[in-house]
């Protein structure tokens, strides 16, 4: 089996724990690293036993042993970095926020498709086994019909993260954290989004520390996110239905999941791994080697849907703030 290998833009706190992903899985390696100082890259290169190091993103796309590239920069960063590997027609994986608003998201996957490259979104959540199993007992009818679904995301300390407040950066917690629960609810129902309302509380000329959102779905589920760096709380996913519901602590990492049916009986779901990230870099390499310049699971459409509703969002807050 060719392996896959793989060049690292960026030394972020996430690039050791991808790199473990990388090296659990069947066919693939890790070739590169770059940063945008050399030392940088090889600080983290010598850390991580990588290869080779480059001090600049553009010397990485341009070595010809590199299959594809992951992006990690931060948020801002996504969309210069992802054009540039694609102008160089390397086959991509890039973090979420994909980008940070639509048409930047519309222009790279044209850019992709012109020059026969793979594009996809990074979400690891969508491809634990036990996210599976969760979609296998909704379809299964074990709950019933799904009527709502909530998720709670906190996060009580983003300091470590130093341009999490800039709106300039790509900061805030529906940038941050918002691409989880959107793609894990589409991904699970197998049903988009049709409406959807969000409340923030931010100050001005800050981005959001909080967010609740309000979704319908086309199957006229109902959905409910919230996101907050500001209060200390569980975080789950639970999934309602008429026979019963699913609650996923930490659904974007976890390995297990209980079912509570409506007649008292409960069920455990388990799914062990070493890395929450193989999964999601098994899927990639089985598409390169099939030659997709699309994953079948991560869409461009679910994509380029949730990054406009993301971006629709932020651009009707930051009209109010031009209101007060």
């Amino acid at each position: 089996m060719k392996k896959i290998r793989f060049g690292i833009i960026s030394t972020a706190q996430i690039v050791p724990r991808f790199v473990k992903g990388i090296r659990e899985s069947r066919s693939g390696e890790v070739h590169a690293i770059a940063s945008g100082t050399l030392a940088k890259a090889v600080e983290m290169s010598e850390e991580l036993t990588i290869p080779k190091a480059y001090g600049s993103y553009e010397a990485l796309c341009e070595d010809d042993e590199i299959d594809i590239v992951y992006v990690a920069t931060y948020n801002k960063g996504h969309y210069e970095a992802t054009k540039m590997a694609l102008t160089y027609k390397k086959h991509v994986l890039v973090e979420k926020p994909f980008t940070l608003n639509l048409q930047q998201a519309e222009e790279l996957f044209a850019l992709a498709e012109k020059n026969g490259c793979f594009l996809m979104e990074a979400q690891k959540s969508v491809f634990l086994p036990i996210s599976l199993q969760v979609k296998e007992v909704i379809q299964q009818n074990k709950i019933g019909k799904i009527h709502w679904l909530q998720s709670v995301t906190s996060y009580p300390n983003a300091d470590h993260i130093s341009w999490f407040h800039s709106l300039e950066a790509g900061g805030g917690t529906l940038h941050g954290s918002g691409s989880y629960p959107l793609q894990y609810m589409q991904f699970i129902l197998d049903q988009p989004i049709t409406e959807y309302s969000g409340s923030v509380t931010r100050r001005k000329g800050e981005t959001d520390d909080q967010v609740n959102l309000a979704l319908k779905f086309q199957n006229q589920a109902l959905g409910n996110i919230f996101i907050s760096v500001k209060v200390d709380i569980p975080s789950k996913m639970t999934i309602y239905g008429e026979l019963g519901r699913i609650e996923i602590p930490y659904f974007w990492k976890t390995k297990q999941a209980s079912i509570y049916y409506a007649d008292g009986k409960q069920e455990t779901l388990l799914g062990e791994f070493d890395s929450e990230f193989v999964f999601e870099v098994e899927h990639v390499n089985e598409c390169l080697q099939n030659h997709c310049i699309e994953s079948p699971i991560m869409t461009k459409k679910m994509t380029v849907a949730t990054v406009g509703l993301v971006d629709n969002l932020y651009t009707k807050w930051l009209e109010e703030d031009d209101k007060l």
